[in-house]
């Protein structure tokens, strides 16, 4: 649970989890089941569609309870999940565990949320796709958004079904 928590806002790597914990692949993968099962983690898939052929495909993991995360992590002050090296990632989880549990509250279990990444690293942390529109999302960690947070956006114009106005969530530090 510490290394799935650890690996929290990344590219899901069985792989090297289970080389880090000195266990099977195939165990690796039943453990994880057992985490997603318990809706502890989350897999959130990468958006593609015959457009984005060059779009990776290896989901990204979330750890749902940041409560945990930072246990596990061993994180457990609000000084070092605010200006550590893992703000961020304690961030992003926290905002993709509230869309989840939204959509699992109103009795969606399979939400519609994706994320982008392609091989020339345009990212796009959250993409919500409802009646043949994608929203874009994008979370960062700072009190200053700018243009630049936002421009891989961009990459968005092929598909030709996403919203005109971006949404860009940024952590406010609270003192």
């Amino acid at each position: 649970m510490a290394m799935i928590a650890a690996s929290s806002e990344k590219l899901l790597n069985l792989a090297s989890v289970s080389r880090d914990v000195g266990i099977s692949p195939p165990t690796a993968e039943r453990w994880l089941s057992i985490l997603k099962a318990s809706i502890i983690v989350y897999l959130l898939e990468p958006y593609h569609n015959n457009l984005t052929k060059r779009a990776i495909k290896t989901p990204k993991v979330y750890f749902l309870d940041t409560g945990l995360m930072a246990y596990l992590t061993r994180w457990p002050t609000p000084e070092t999940l605010q200006t550590g090296a893992q703000a961020g990632a304690f961030f992003e989880s926290f905002v993709i565990a509230e869309v989840i549990k939204s959509y699992y509250n109103a009795g969606i279990l399979e939400p519609p949320v994706y994320f982008y990444r392609d091989k020339e690293q345009n990212e796009i942390d959250l993409l919500i796709y409802e009646n043949g529109t994608l929203y874009p999302i994008e979370m960062k960690k700072h009190a200053d958004p700018s243009k630049s947070d936002i421009a891989a956006f961009a990459v968005l114009a092929r598909f030709r079904t996403f919203i005109e106005a971006p949404t860009v969530l940024s952590a406010c530090m609270i003192t």
